[in-house]
């Protein structure tokens, strides 16, 4: 499996107390240098054309000059020094990367992982918010569309434990590209509910699953295998973005859904299926994480899926309250039988 990494992405330092700290990429280049199969590639940054075809380009110029005049507090959770700017092209760079290398890899097929920083899924087209000041993920997918005839139609799953807001905000009324995101209902930043499935050329192109507190990795899968499956493959996308958050899991600091670190490699796997049964070009892109631990092994597993290593099923039932949730979701986009 190939990484998408900078060295300017460690100089993106928010302070030594904020929770998205230089140490997650650090955390994740230590564990994965006890597997095998691991290439590292350093991408180009993203340049402001690119990132301004789905942010406004007034507020892209209004954080260069932010960063370039040192930085500071852009609201109370988003944070930039002077060597953000660098950054924050490198890692949007990244997730273009990682669309471009999965489009034409060996055989058309090539599943590479940017882990990039700072994130990008809360960043709406005019503003920055939840740590994200370019949204990674909707620049790559808007790229692959803009620079490959043979791209149409591209699908973004977010299983970060938050809503990706940004990337919902930025392709709500766009036909072209199918968001999805399975989060933890009431976190931040507080959107995603089910009724929100899009407007205009996008209306059924959304899908939220907002999840109670304390689901678990059985109803996460449901959720893949029900309504997740059924709308991908109607969609059928040529190209397949994860925007790989790794804070669902039991043990990450700042949320409350209980995912083992096997839940990931399960996801991978579904995810996998999906895309090799829609013919689609599949890629992941870094998003949440906290426990630099979990947050590591977890990316870990990622990899080893793809290097052979065969998920572990689990046993028990959907909970009530998670079967409730992927009921109402498979309603609200026409699914029910």
């Amino acid at each position: 499996m190939q990484f998408g990494y900078s060295e300017e992405c460690l100089a993106h330092d928010p302070g030594s107390r904020h929770p998205e700290t230089p140490d997650r990429l650090r955390a994740i280049r230590e564990r994965l240098k006890k597997k095998h199969g691991v290439e590292y590639v350093e991408p180009d940054p993203a340049t402001i054309d690119t990132i301004a075809a789905v942010h406004d380009r007034e507020y892209i110029e209004s954080v260069d000059e932010f960063c370039a005049e040192g930085g500071g507090n852009w609201d109370p959770d988003t944070t930039a020094v002077e060597e953000s700017w660098d950054a924050i092209r490198r890692s949007a760079g990244s997730a273009c990367w990682a669309a471009d290398t999965a489009l034409e890899g060996e055989d058309g097929r090539s599943t590479p992982f940017s882990i990039g920083r700072p994130p990008g899924h809360h960043a709406v087209v005019d503003d920055a918010m939840g740590f994200c000041f370019v949204n990674n993920v909707a620049v790559a997918a808007q790229h692959a569309i803009d620079s490959n005839d043979d791209v149409e139609r591209v699908a973004i799953v977010d299983w970060d434990v938050h809503h990706g807001n940004g990337t919902q905000d930025i392709f709500y009324d766009d036909g072209d590209v199918f968001f999805a995101s399975i989060h933890e209902e009431g976190l931040y930043p507080g959107t995603g509910a089910i009724d929100e499935i899009g407007t205009g050329d996008g209306n059924g192109t959304t899908m939220n699953v907002p999840m109670p507190a304390g689901t678990d990795e059985l109803g996460y899968l449901a959720a893949i295998d029900g309504p997740l499956t059924e709308a991908l493959e109607s969609f059928d996308p040529d190209l397949l973005l994860i925007s790989a958050g790794f804070d669902a899991h039991r043990h990450d600091p700042i949320s409350r859904i209980r995912l083992p670190t096997e839940a990931y490699a399960l996801m991978t796997d579904r995810f996998r299926t999906i895309a090799d049964e829609t013919d689609a070009a599949l890629a992941f892109v870094l998003e949440g994480g906290y426990g630099l631990e979990v947050l590591a092994d977890s990316v870990a597993l990622v990899h080893e899926t793809f290097d052979g290593r065969e998920p572990i099923e689990p046993d028990g039932d959907v909970s009530d309250d998670a079967a409730s949730v992927i009921e109402d979701v498979r309603e609200a986009h026409g699914l029910i039988d």
